[in-house]
């Protein structure tokens, strides 16, 4: 196949420099113009001195004259921002947005949860995703424009949804906690992502139905088979630089037991080249997953509570946003899924 050329809008940030390592690995691509905003003039080195390869890049500024002329284009900006871009940029460019402008497909849930006008509705890019009798791979197939999930909402979509296709929960009854690493906050410079007040602390936040994940989860969850779907879902941030853990629960319908749910979250999984279901008493870790675009999933059964209980391990930024991008763009580009893309994590 050609080679691909890639920019990549937003390099300086946490998700734009994890696409950048990943896509070093890409046998397909090469890596074009890096662009930032208030660092632009700077070299990546100083943001992202393990980018080794690409230490010396000057960032320039993200503007469409910079972004064009390229394949493809990664857009790794703050919410609110890839529509204006996006929008400058022709049919002949695909685009891969790691922010949250094109996920949602209500006008009126983005207007709650993040403000102002929807940009829109792009293929989403999560491939496992269970989509009636189908996954959403099937969708992304040659398509220029891709909408990359949430990294909360990717931890507990894989988690939960097999119980969902396989109607052996009550979607209207679902309750997830998640310890979050703080490279998910973003890389912006904020009083309670300090060393000092997140070492040795964990903390929540988006309590209370307020994350803006919620409208996703949910829109996923019916994707998936529910009708209706009723969530509570809490992030905890721990002192972790990157990872996710997520306890997803969910009220059992009568006569479910284990042996049926573990058949389930077999038949689901047992084809898809990231997701792994551990054997029987081993649980999921974040370490087992840092550094690969894999989620690792136990499932058990809290026979008083009369709940399913499913754990998932994922590299928020890897399987969480750059990860999930590359392999949703090679999907689009007819390349392998699995290519650039390892399963090797790194532990301890």
């Amino acid at each position: 196949m050609t080679t691909i050329t890639v920019a990549v809008a937003g390099a300086s940030g946490y998700a734009g420099g994890e696409v950048l390592r990943l896509l070093l690995s890409h046998p397909d691509v090469e890596i074009g113009a890096l662009t930032a905003a208030s660092s632009a003039g700077t070299a990546l080195g100083q943001h992202h001195p393990h980018l080794v390869p690409l230490a010396d890049r000057i960032l320039q500024p993200t503007t469409t004259e910079v972004l064009s002329g390229h394949d493809i284009v990664f857009l790794g900006l703050p919410h609110g921002q890839s529509g204006a871009v996006a929008a400058q940029l022709g049919d002949d460019v695909m685009v891969i947005d790691l922010g949250a402008d094109f996920r949602l497909q209500s006008a009126d849930d983005w207007t709650e949860f993040y403000g102002g006008e929807h940009a829109g509705t792009w293929p989403y890019g999560l491939p496992e995703l269970i989509v009636g009798e189908g996954r959403q791979r099937d969708a992304l197939a040659g398509v220029n424009r891709i909408a990359v999930p949430g990294c909360n909402v990717t931890a507990i979509t894989l988690g939960l949804q097999p119980a969902i296709a396989a109607q052996l929960v009550e979607a209207t009854d679902v309750v997830a906690v998640l310890a979050n690493g703080f490279s998910g906050a973003g890389k912006a410079p904020k009083a309670n992502l300090m060393a000092s007040e997140g070492l040795g602390a964990a903390s929540p936040y988006g309590v209370g139905g307020t994350h803006r994940h919620v409208p996703e989860i949910m829109q996923n969850l019916r994707q998936a088979g529910a009708d209706e779907v009723t969530i509570s879902f809490t992030p905890t941030l721990v002192p972790m630089a990157r990872g996710i853990l997520a306890t997803t629960t969910a009220r059992l319908k009568d006569g479910v037991d284990i042996a049926a749910v573990r058949a389930a979250y077999a038949a689901a999984y047992e084809s898809e080249p990231f997701i792994h279901l551990l054997p029987e008493g081993q649980w999921p870790t974040t370490a087992a997953t840092l550094g690969a675009n894999t989620a690792q999933l136990q499932v058990a059964i809290d026979e008083r509570a009369r709940r399913l209980v499913v754990i998932s391990a994922i590299d928020n930024l890897v399987k969480g946003t750059a990860g999930g991008a590359i392999q949703s763009m090679n999907l689009a580009l007819g390349l392998p899924e699995t290519t650039g893309l390892s399963t090797i994590g790194v532990a301890p």
